[in-house]
C-alpha cells in the first residue's frame, strides 16, 4: 500500500479529538470506520443505519451490520426509513454535531439534511476520484483492468460523488484480487483516512481540493447481465469481469441442462489450447475455452445445489464431449 497523503496543511500542537461525530454507514465494509472513530476518543453522538431489511431467505427482519456492532458499542442507533424526513433532520439537528461520517450508508442526503451539522458530511469513497464516481467503484476498477485504485475521502454535495476531496489513499490491484479482496483491504486503510479528514476540516487544517473533469469515470450499479460470464471474450477479459462480480452480484453462467451456475474466479492458461469459446472439458483441471486462451475453473455453485470444487462437478456432471457454458 502506498504511503498516505492528504491535502491538509498541518499544525501543532496536533488536534486533541474533541469533536461531535454523527456516523452512517449500513454494511461491513463500514464497520473499520465506525470502529477508528470509536478508538480515537471523538464523541459519536449517534449512528446512522439502513432500517432492518428482510434477508435472502423468508420473512424475517435483520438488522444491518453497522447497526449491530453500533448497539454493541452502546451507542445510538437512528433508521429512518426516509433520511429526507422533516422530522428526521431536526432530530440530527439536535445532536449538534461538528461532522458527519459516511461509509456506504446507502440513502441519497438531501441538502437540509447536510445543513444539519456544523461543518460538513464527509464520504468515504472507494476509489481515486474522480474515477469511478458511483456505486460500484472497486468492482468496475478490477473489471476495467485498473493496476491501482484507491480510497478518497471528500464533502458531500449536491453532485454525484462530486464533492472536494479531503484526502486519498492508493492501493495496487493484485492478479488474483476479487472485488471482495480489494473492498476489504480498502476499508481498512480508509478507517485513519475518514478520522484525519475530520480532524482536519474541524480544527481548520484542511484544504479540500476540487475534483475537475479530468480522468472522470463512472461505476454503475452491477446488474445480472454485468455478472453474466462471455466466454467470446479474451480470456485476461473474463478473468477481470469474474474477479469484479465476487463475490456480488457473483458470476454466473448457463450450464449444459439449461440451468445457471455461479463461478469463482479462474485461471488463464495460455499454455493450453483453447477451443469453440464455451466449450468445457477436463485437462487436469476443468477447461472452459474463451475467446483466446482457456481458463481453468475453481469453483461452481449450481443452482439449487452447495458450492463445491470444479472437479468435483465435473465428477458429477458426466458432461459429453461437446458440452458447452452459457452463449458463445
Amino acid at each position: 500500500m502506498a504511503p498516505w497523503y492528504s491535502p491538509v496543511r498541518r499544525t501543532e500542537p496536533p488536534y486533541d479529538g474533541r469533536m461531535r461525530v454523527l456516523f452512517a454507514g449500513t454494511p461491513g465494509i463500514a464497520l473499520p470506520t465506525l470502529e477508528a472513530l470509536v478508538e480515537s476518543g471523538v464523541e459519536v453522538a449517534a449512528v446512522l443505519t439502513r432500517p432492518d431489511a428482510k434477508g435472502r431467505r423468508g420473512a424475517a427482519l435483520h438488522p444491518s451490520s453497522v447497526k449491530v456492532r453500533a448497539e454493541a458499542l452502546g451507542l445510538e442507533v437512528l433508521a429512518p426509513t426516509k433520511a429526507s424526513d422533516p422530522a428526521f433532520i431536526e432530530q440530527v439537528a439536535a445532536l449538534e454535531c461538528d461532522v458527519a461520517a459516511v461509509v456506504a450508508y446507502g440513502q441519497i442526503l438531501r441538502p437540509a439534511l447536510l445543513a444539519a451539522v456544523r461543518v460538513a458530511w464527509v464520504n468515504l469513497h472507494f476509489s481515486l476520484l474522480p474515477a469511478w464516481r458511483g456505486a460500484a467503484p472497486v468492482q468496475r476498477a478490477i473489471m476495467a483492468g485498473d493496476d491501482v485504485t484507491g480510497a478518497s475521502t471528500f464533502i458531500i454535495e449536491e453532485g454525484l460523488d462530486t464533492g472536494p476531496i479531503v484526502g486519498s489513499v492508493t492501493e495496487s490491484i493484485g492478479p488474483t484480487d476479487t472485488a471482495g479482496d480489494l473492498l476489504e483491504r480498502l476499508a481498512r486503510a480508509g478507517a485513519p483516512l475518514m478520522v484525519d479528514a475530520l480532524r482536519a476540516l474541524v480544527d481548520g487544517r484542511a484544504a479540500p481540493a476540487p475534483q475537475g473533469e479530468e480522468g472522470m469515470s463512472y461505476a454503475n450499479k452491477l446488474s445480472r447481465e454485468d455478472a453474466e460470464v462471455r466466454w467470446d471474450l479474451p480470456a485476461h477479459i473474463v478473468d477481470r469481469r469474474i474477479r469484479g462480480c465476487t463475490p456480488s452480484p457473483g458470476a454466473w453462467t448457463s450450464l449444459p441442462n439449461g440451468q445457471s451456475a455461479k463461478i469463482g474466479p479462474v485461471t488463464p492458461r495460455p499454455d493450453l489450447r483453447g477451443g469453440i469459446p464455451g466449450s468445457v472439458r477436463y485437462d487436469a483441471g476443468v477447461l472452459v475455452s474463451t475467446g483466446t486462451d482457456p481458463v481453468e475453473l475453481g469453483w461452481i455453485a449450481p443452482a439449487g445445489k452447495t458450492t463445491m470444487s470444479a472437479e468435483a462437478w465435473w465428477r458429477g456432471a458426466r458432461l459429453p464431449g461437446n458440452a458447452q457454458l452459457g452463449e458463445a
